[in-house]
């Protein structure tokens, strides 16, 4: 559903920087399929593009590299073809469990080491056929190497031109903290973004966590998953459909978590204030998201770029998504803070030891 007359996609700055970047984005998360291409990938940035989208994100274990292969391939045809220029883009990648997958790895391919980031960096930027990225995240953090030389590290990067600007993903709020003040400590430059999970079901780092992060280094958001893997479309109230992300055990066994069907049946409670809003439920799950002002951008992902073009629809609805509106969704569901705990992959590299 849209609008007669769809909105302009506006920016916000990203943390405390003076990069502008669309309120949405695209993310690439991705199996290793053979209907994802380079020529599939072009017209899904096409597609976003032409809705004033410039922010595309990238991670080395998406497709085990064959997303970054095809992202760097589509911008270089974009590129050849006068669709935009590099400039246009904001481009990120994100480092730590390797392209070869979570467990092929070897004991020095994984982690936010010194080596691994700055031979993870310039392999990344070979696939995807670029000088540099516009950001570059630590995609987890570990226990297993000091701060100080991750952060030595990402200086490097940066230092060396690979990089703009450094970020975390799936850090917990005292990690970026202590990267921050050992950043200043050494005269360095702090990460200034945080990739984090964030949609009305999963609120934990985004609403509680980060709360004086906000205030203190003035840290930007990218969040990703606004549709809580698919539950919050709708689409699974009678049960998974053939051909979704569902049926493939891999996906099933990552989000198949003892809430899914208390959340399923919250989300078909949600649909009355959608159809009320004039929009699908996946547009209000999405404008809620960037609603919040803490939020620099929301990835957002299709398989079709029909089903991105409506997706990306939800920037028409955000004015919408008014403290009234958050009431009722809130009145629906209401989150609890838990208690912060590292992320399982951040000990990818035990089974070395």
């Amino acid at each position: 559903m849209a609008p007669a007359t769809p909105a302009k996609m506006t920016y916000r700055f990203l943390g405390n920087s003076g990069l502008l970047v669309s309120k949405l984005a695209v993310g690439s998360w991705m199996y290793r399929e053979e209907y994802q291409t380079v020529d599939a990938w072009y017209e899904m940035m096409k597609t976003a593009y032409a809705r004033g989208v410039n922010f595309y994100d990238n991670a080395e274990i998406y497709g085990n590299g064959q997303a970054e292969e095809n992202m760097g391939g589509a911008i270089k045809k974009g590129i050849e073809e006068g669709v935009w220029t590099r400039e246009d883009l904001v481009v990120t990648t994100k480092l730590f469990a390797g392209y070869k997958g979570f467990t092929e790895s070897g004991p020095n391919d994984q982690g936010v080491s010194r080596k691994h980031i700055i031979e993870g960096a310039r392999a990344s930027l070979r696939r995807m056929q670029l000088d540099y990225v516009d950001v570059m995240f630590c995609h987890r953090s570990e226990p297993y190497t000091p701060i100080e030389e991750t952060v030595r590290a990402m200086n490097y990067v940066i230092n060396q031109g690979w990089a703009f600007y450094w970020g975390t993903s799936a850090w917990l709020a005292s990690d970026i903290r202590e990267a921050c003040v050992v950043a200043d400590r050494l005269g360095l430059i702090r990460p200034i973004v945080e990739q984090s999970q964030y949609n009305i079901f999963t609120r934990d780092k985004v609403e509680f966590e980060f709360a004086d992060l906000y205030k203190k280094y003035k840290f930007g958001l990218t969040t990703f998953s606004p549709l809580a893997y698919g539950t919050l479309t709708g689409k699974y109230s009678n049960g998974k459909p053939g051909g979704s992300r569902f049926t493939k055990p891999a996906f099933s066994n990552r989000v198949m978590v003892p809430t899914y069907d208390e959340r399923v049946e919250i989300a078909s409670k949600l649909l009355p204030i959608a159809k009320e809003l004039g929009c699908s439920l996946p547009q209000l799950a999405t404008a809620w998201c960037v609603s919040n002002e803490h939020v620099s951008t929301v990835l957002v992902g299709a398989s079709r770029p029909e089903q991105l073009e409506e997706n990306l629809e939800a920037i028409d609805f955000v004015e919408k998504i008014t403290p009234e509106v958050k009431a009722r969704i809130n009145a629906v569901y209401t989150a609890a803070p838990n208690v912060p705990e590292m992320n399982p992959l951040a000990f990818l590299r035990k089974r070395h030891l």
